[in-house]
């Protein structure tokens, strides 16, 4: 694999996504943020704080699983419906490089968005002057971006072999379900049916445990909450090692098409 390769598909699906006016969305989100603070005093008094800190981390993650899975589905299925991918085809570069490339230039986007929104949430709530979490907010954050790469990972995989309806659908599906997947297996294990308890245990190794990823809940209760380092560092590792597979299967369906 070539790294000089992928570093050029990668900057410029980071153009092309950011020349879409993607960062517009860092004015909605601060113009939001600034209004719910303003009229959150007058309607939750004395839990205006958590309010804000919940509301805010939720909205930076829906903001990015929005991008990641309306653009990261139509990275490479584009390319195939314009077949823009008989050019690239016919130039040097390998599938696997054109699936990390497209993975990368997206994840920087994300990144870059992230970081913006929470420094853009972490000013708004210092206004408060009061003391809140912040390590526990920015790694609650990471973990965010973590997931969000995760899930542009999904959303690639599915672009890769059906139409951008379907693979949006499939896509938040999978969000949804990757959420839920503790609940199936306490759900196997409450209907004492062995062949049920099988099927939900098989969906929750298969599905993407995102709730390894997601640390919302801990970031706004306090920083005593969050679990120990050892435990945060392999929820990461699970989050890269997922999100690697999903592109090599990825490579491996777009190597097989048949353009």
């Amino acid at each position: 694999m070539n790294l000089g390769r992928v570093w050029v598909i990668a900057v410029n699906v980071f153009r092309e996504v950011i020349r879409d006016r993607i960062l517009y969305l860092l004015g909605v989100f601060a113009i939001a943020l600034v209004s719910i603070a303003a009229l959150l005093p007058e309607v939750a008094a004395g839990t205006e704080l958590k309010i804000l800190l919940d509301v805010g981390l939720a909205a930076i993650g829906l903001t990015g699983l929005v991008i990641a899975i309306f653009v990261g589905t139509g990275l490479v299925n584009k390319e195939i419906e314009k077949r823009t991918v008989y050019v690239l085809i016919a130039k040097p570069v390998s599938k696997a490089e054109f699936i990390l490339g497209k993975h990368l230039g997206l994840s920087a986007v994300l990144a870059v968005l992230v970081t913006a929104m929470t420094l853009i949430f972490v000013a708004v709530v210092s206004f408060y002057r009061a003391p809140f979490p912040l390590a526990s907010i920015l790694i609650a954050a990471l973990f965010q971006f973590l997931e969000l790469s995760l899930m542009v990972a999904v959303a690639i995989l599915f672009g890769v072999f059906t139409s951008s309806l379907l693979a949006i659908a499939l896509t938040v599906g999978i969000y949804l379900m990757g959420h839920f997947s503790r609940d199936l297996v306490s759900l196997g294990n409450l209907s004492q049916n062995p062949v049920m308890e099988r099927i939900t245990q098989g969906l929750y190794l298969l599905l993407p445990d995102l709730a390894r990823l997601n640390l919302k809940n801990q970031a706004v209760y306090g920083l005593a909450a969050l679990p120990p380092a050892s435990e945060l560092w392999a929820n990461a590792a699970y989050g890269v090692l997922y999100t690697a597979l999903l592109l090599a299967i990825a490579t491996v369906i777009f190597s097989r098409r048949q353009f």
